[in-house]
């Protein structure tokens, strides 16, 4: 057995932890979007300009590291790791997810589900689904600029086979 060497020694909860599987750098991700950026220049293409655009759309729609951020009903946003902004960590965080993503584009969720708005434990409203599934500025702003990208590169294409 090896002695502690006066390390304080781990939590019972930290021992039996589960790791977190390590994610790519974003580093990579932007070295991509760097290339297809040089690449349309040293070519002078448009068309590799737009599928830089379109891969960055696709990254921040589905693949960035992110963390949920729904609100929990303490009031505080959920620290769960995700991949891509338009995900959450559980179904029914998903839910809140899907219903500001609606709200977004300006129209009520059509496939929204009755939310439950009282705590189960007290019966107690604490925070409504709509507070709750609101998303955090920099989120917001980045869905809709990948929206944007997305729409410009599909004008882009259409216009690219006339």
């Amino acid at each position: 057995m090896v002695p502690n060497l006066g390390r304080p020694e781990p939590s019972a909860a930290r021992r039996g932890a589960r790791r977190l599987p390590r994610r790519e750098s974003a580093l990579l991700w932007w070295a991509l979007f760097a290339a297809f950026a040089g690449a349309a220049w040293w070519f002078q293409s448009w068309r590799i300009a737009l599928l830089g655009l379109l891969t960055w759309c696709l990254y921040e729609f589905l693949l960035v590291p992110t963390l949920c951020r729904v609100l929990k009903r303490q009031g505080h946003p959920c620290t769960e790791r995700v991949r891509g902004r338009l995900f959450a960590c559980a179904p029914n965080h998903q839910h809140l997810k899907n219903d500001a993503l609606w709200r977004l584009a300006g129209i009520r969720n059509p496939f929204q589900k009755q939310a439950q708005d009282t705590d189960p434990d007290t019966g107690v409203v604490v925070h409504s689904p709509d507070v709750r599934g609101r998303l955090t500025p920099a989120d917001r702003s980045l869905v809709v600029l990948a929206s944007l990208g997305t729409v410009a590169t599909l004008v882009g294409m259409v216009y690219g086979f006339r």
